[in-house]
């Protein structure tokens, strides 16, 4: 079986997730940026706005940016934000991303080194500039040919749009693809459905339902073998 291309994911199977902004936190951020204003009631606003978009995106399988939760947040307690994208830099400066597991990380070194094209594929309200910097902190930058995150492409898995855009990156028929992640739905049975293989990464029994040809390893490092696995 020949496989030419890995797309992986990140919260979870890379990296240890990072917390979603609180009002609070968004609040604080927004204060010290030109021109903006943020009165006392905008953290309860923005909590509001931001599970209404989350609920909405959701049930649609689509990523709105995160501008979005911005603008319904300041048009709810007259709050002046004149640039979202400033302000998006701002808010995920302040709060931190997911923290890359080293281990996974020399994984995916040997991995990219050995001729695999590798994709991050993952939802996340983050700015893909937010998201290279940990990944170039943690090393990794360079072991990605391509990024295909939801926050840029407006669609999220397990939507088939975001499994197209995977595999066009890839540059490589479906098959030829392995898809890895530890979300079942979105990481394995999306992309299985889709043409590509699946490999979940899961610590307890393998999950019912699970299509029969996906894999289940219990942590990143185990992948190599896994793949070598594929080729006896």
């Amino acid at each position: 079986m020949t496989v030419r291309a890995l797309a992986v994911d990140f919260g979870g199977t890379l990296a240890r997730p990072g917390p979603s902004p609180d009002g609070a936190t968004v609040s604080q951020a927004l204060k010290d940026l030109e021109n903006t204003s943020v009165p006392e009631g905008f953290a309860a606003a923005f909590e509001d706005a931001a599970r209404d978009v989350r609920q909405e995106d959701r049930a649609s399988d689509i990523q709105s940016p995160f501008a979005e939760q911005l603008a319904r947040a300041a048009h709810a307690c007259a709050a002046v934000i004149p640039d979202p994208q400033a302000a998006t830099e701002a808010v995920f400066t302040a709060v931190p991303d997911a923290f890359v597991d080293a281990r996974s990380a020399e994984t995916l070194r040997r991995l990219h080194a050995s001729g695999l094209v590798c994709v991050l594929s993952c939802n996340t309200q983050r700015p893909e500039s937010v998201r290279r910097r940990t990944l170039r902190a943690a090393g990794i930058e360079d072991c990605f040919d391509a990024l295909v995150l939801s926050s840029v492409l407006g669609f999220r898995k397990p939507h088939p749009r975001f499994y197209d855009t995977v595999i066009e990156r890839a540059g490589c028929p479906a098959e030829e693809i392995v898809f890895v992640g530890d979300t079942p739905a979105k990481d394995a049975i999306g992309p299985y459905e889709h043409g590509m293989r699946a490999v979940l990464i899961a610590s307890g029994p393998r999950p019912e339902g699970l299509p029969a040809p996906v894999g289940v390893i219990g942590h990143f490092t185990e992948l190599p073998a896994y793949l070598e696995a594929l080729d006896d």
